[in-house]
């Protein structure tokens, strides 16, 4: 990353700067543009609906997936305060449970999207690769560096990555001794 041109926001263009990128941050629109005209070497935004829909693919063969900057998404719907706080608590619930009910829904909706989207994208001759071990090794210790300085300014962030870090420690541990890995089964069923 030493010295690569790359587009990104957010903690994530922390991250990359760490691991040495010139990291530009560009308003969504603007990358397919900046990557023509070589103000940019690479970028990520969002997926690949989002990807495609930018016309990423009209100007990049290479498409890398797997990567610690986003490891997910998230579906919010945001509302102002003080209007709802103003709400009665039947109306209060009533927003609550769609909220959560959209946000489990696009999930779905949303894996269902971007695989369909990722095969047009391979369709149109881009190259879908995984990000090298290397890599994703080198994001994991810019990230200790990020967090350890963001959580030394903000004792508020740092309680949020600390709750998190518990949560994933507990949840994942589970998952890591309850789940079988898709692999296999992905392989047995649709290996050709």
């Amino acid at each position: 990353f030493k010295g690569l041109k790359y587009r990104t926001v957010g903690l994530a263009a922390d991250l990359m700067r760490e691991m040495g990128a010139a990291v530009t941050i560009l308003a969504g629109g603007e990358i397919v543009p900046a990557l023509e005209r070589g103000v940019i070497d690479g970028a990520e935004f969002n997926n690949p609906s989002s990807d495609s829909i930018l016309g990423f693919q009209d100007v990049a063969k290479v498409y890398m997936l797997q990567s610690y900057h986003q490891a997910a998404e998230s579906f919010e719907l945001l509302f102002n305060k003080t209007k709802f706080d103003a709400l009665s608590p039947e109306q209060k619930a009533i927003i609550k449970y769609s909220a959560e009910s959209a946000s489990s829904d696009m999930i779905w909706k949303a894996l269902d999207r971007y695989s369909k989207d990722l095969d047009l994208l391979r369709g149109k001759g881009v190259n879908v690769v995984a990000t090298p071990e290397p890599i994703l090794k080198a994001q994991l210790a810019a990230w200790d560096k990020v967090l350890e300085k963001l959580g030394g300014e903000s004792p508020f962030f740092k309680k949020v990555v600390d709750s998190q870090k518990d949560w994933v420690k507990r949840t994942v541990s589970y998952q890591r001794v309850n789940e079988p890995s898709r692999d296999l089964a992905f392989n047995h069923f649709f290996k050709s």
